[in-house]
């Protein structure tokens, strides 16, 4: 029992290190990211930047052209902005153990169905990469980050279904020490 619980410990301050370098090299290594994020409210969709996003998130601040979409899709920046904000304290080592299992497929392709590439493809791996590296810098992830971290150009979101994100990936997150790995 002794060597087991050993055996676990070192695997995950391996796995632990491992994430560390990766975070490290993501910071120095350009990535691309997404620019682009085609938010859909019922039948009306837009082209609207991340940036444009992230300003929301952070300052409140709404560019005159998401507000005037936001206007027509009979929502409000603010409720946008709650949801871009929604936090989940999340462990990344554990994230990234969850999202590798099969409640993880789960979980990504229930997540895939608001936020996905373009085509739909390798929706899994991208979402994957863009929970993880969200979570290796402050041991958190945003929908905001989900969407800065995103690794196509562009990201098609459905708005209506945006705060189903959050509860998702708590639902996942407040199970994690009872999954089996």
């Amino acid at each position: 029992m002794k060597n087991l619980i050993k055996f676990s410990l070192s695997y995950q301050l391996k796995l632990g290190v491992l994430l560390g370098i990766f975070g490290a090299m993501a910071a120095t290594i350009p990535v691309k990211a997404a620019d682009q994020v085609i938010l859909k409210y019922s039948i009306l969709r837009e082209s609207v930047s991340v940036a444009e996003l992230s300003t929301l998130a952070e300052t409140g601040e709404v560019s005159s052209s998401l507000n005037a979409y936001l206007k027509m899709a009979n929502k409000k920046p603010e409720e946008l902005r709650n949801l871009l904000n929604k936090n989940v304290d999340v462990d990344p080592v554990f994230l990234s153990k969850v999202l590798k299992s099969f409640a993880g497929d789960f979980v990504l392709d229930e997540v895939g169905q608001v936020i996905h590439t373009p085509s739909k493809r390798a929706n899994r791996e991208s979402l994957r990469g863009a929970l993880v590296t969200s979570a290796l810098s402050d041991r958190n992830i945003r929908v905001i980050e989900i969407l800065e971290n995103y690794p196509t150009p562009e990201i098609h979101v459905d708005g209506d279904r945006l705060a189903d994100i959050y509860q998702q990936i708590n639902g996942v997150v407040s199970q994690i020490p009872r999954l089996p790995f």
